[in-house]
């Protein structure tokens, strides 16, 4: 089921490269998901949510400017993919999987990132071509999707563990 998970936040990384790593990191912070004893162990210092959150708020507001680039130039595309995958790892890790949490992630990244510019392209061109209120959508989307991710992947390493 992990690999599940781990796919699923490589898809939000996708939507929202910074997002990911925010709500994995509070995850591991507020114990949801088990990290001691892994390399990833850092995840669940004190401040490395606070961290990750900041840079996820800058990104959902640098993302509603007109001179953003698209998720699908090279850059943007390959920072979503090593977000997912780090971020698949870290889920992995926590039940002794991190390698295909590691892949996991990164090929949820590539679905996120691709599904996710059809997806906004789409619903902007059939609301008459109105990025912001799409933007906040995903956004919306982003967010409670990935605590919704984080929740469920804790519960089914704690079924793991037990």
């Amino acid at each position: 089921m992990i690999y599940v998970f781990a796919l699923l936040i490589g898809v939000i990384a996708g939507l929202r490269a910074m997002t990911a790593p925010a709500a994995v990191a509070w995850a591991a912070s507020l114990g949801w998901i088990n990290l001691s004893g892994t390399i990833f162990a850092f995840m669940g210092a004190a401040i490395t949510p606070w961290i990750f959150t900041a840079l996820a708020l800058v990104e959902l507001i640098t993302d509603q400017l007109p001179n953003t680039p698209s998720r699908k130039v090279p850059m943007q595309f390959g920072a979503r993919i090593v977000s997912g995958a780090f971020c698949g790892a870290v889920l992995g890790a926590s039940v002794g999987a991190l390698i295909g949490g590691l892949i996991a992630g990164a090929v949820g990244a590539v679905i996120g990132t691709l599904g996710g510019a059809e997806f906004r392209s789409r619903l902007v061109a059939a609301i008459g071509g109105k990025d912001l209120p799409i933007a906040l959508l995903e956004d919306a989307i982003a967010v409670f999707g990935a605590i919704w991710i984080v929740s469920m992947a804790g519960s089914a390493a704690l079924a793991v563990a037990v």
